[in-house]
Parts: structure tokens; C-alpha cells; sequence
């Protein structure tokens, strides 16, 4: 009977595969269009770039606690800190994606079972086992973001990576 691979050890090579794709994403993102929107209730490009880049903070803060409220009551929204050039986001996203393998790394199986609850102004919005959260809430939640940076690449007329097959622009990947 083979031994059942640890959890953190068999979601590595998705989060390391997903991590090189986006940082290709983020690599494109140009200073001069951090405030381009495709629309008035769009987020800007650098907003949605920072929030890619910021999202893998979520590893540590779902492997770290059992709960997360953004909005916490009589405080201020959670509010990442948005980045304003193309070096600052891809040396914070590469700095977060490093602090989020290491939790990944050093997580037991039991703490990944844990379960996590996602609360805004103190108000539960959801409530899963935290490997649910890594694969939904954060990597799914990147994955999503990080095709509507590939939307705003293409808008600006910039080439999009390929990711998971060639793109119109990268013809092999």
C-alpha cells in the first residue's frame, strides 16, 4: 500500500505552476497603464494587478488563524495595499508568493482540515476546511483575477502569456 501523500506536498506543484503563470501575467503590466479601466465601474489595472499580487497573502492569513474578518466591526475594511509600479508589484507578489509556499510547506495535514471561516463585519460569509480555502478562496480567486488582467492586456493591445496553450500572442509556452 503506497503512504498518502502529505497535503502540503501535493498542492505545491499546482500553487508553484500557478505562481510562475501569474507572475508571467504581472510581468506584462506596464507602469504607464496602472489606471486604465475597460470601464467607469472597473477596477483600474493596478488596482486588479495589486490585488493579484496581494492574494497570496491569503495562504498564511487561512493557515494561520481560523478566522479572517475583512470588515471587522467599529474598525476599518482590510484593505491591501495598493502597489503603483510594475517593480513594486512584482517584488511584493514574488515576496508574498515566497511567505505563502513556506506556510504551505510547514502546514500539517490537520491544520489543512481545520476548519476556516471568512466573516465580514463580523458576520460569517462562508466556512470551509482551510485545503478548501487554499484551492477556492485564494488560488481560484488569483486564477479569476489574473484572467481579467489578461482581458485588460489584450484591451491595451499588450500580448497575452500563454498559460495553460499557446496565446495569440505566444505561440508556444
Amino acid at each position: 500500500m503506497l503512504a498518502r501523500m502529505p497535503h502540503g506536498t501535493s498542492i505545491l506543484p499546482e500553487f508553484d505552476h500557478e505562481m510562475a503563470n501569474t507572475r508571467r501575467v504581472l510581468e506584462r503590466i506596464p507602469n504607464g497603464k496602472f489606471g486604465w479601466k475597460p470601464h467607469a465601474r472597473s477596477w483600474p489595472m493596478g488596482g486588479l494587478a495589486s490585488h493579484v499580487a496581494n492574494l497570496p497573502t491569503w495562504v498564511g492569513l487561512t493557515l494561520g488563524a481560523a478566522e479572517l474578518d475583512i470588515a471587522p466591526p467599529g474598525e476599518k475594511p482590510r484593505k491591501a495595499r495598493e502597489l503603483t509600479t510594475d517593480r513594486e508589484l512584482l517584488e511584493t507578489f514574488d515576496a508574498n508568493v515566497r511567505d505563502a509556499r513556506a506556510a504551505i510547506e510547514t502546514a500539517s495535514d490537520e491544520e489543512f482540515a481545520k476548519p476556516w471561516t471568512l466573516k465580514a463585519g463580523g458576520r460569517p460569509i462562508f466556512t470551509m476546511e482551510k485545503r478548501a480555502v487554499l484551492r477556492s478562496a485564494v488560488m481560484n480567486h488569483l486564477i479569476h483575477h489574473r484572467a481579467q488582467l489578461c482581458v485588460y492586456l489584450r484591451l491595451n493591445d499588450l500580448p497575452v502569456p500563454a498559460l495553460y496553450g499557446p496565446s495569440a500572442d505566444e505561440t508556444t509556452f
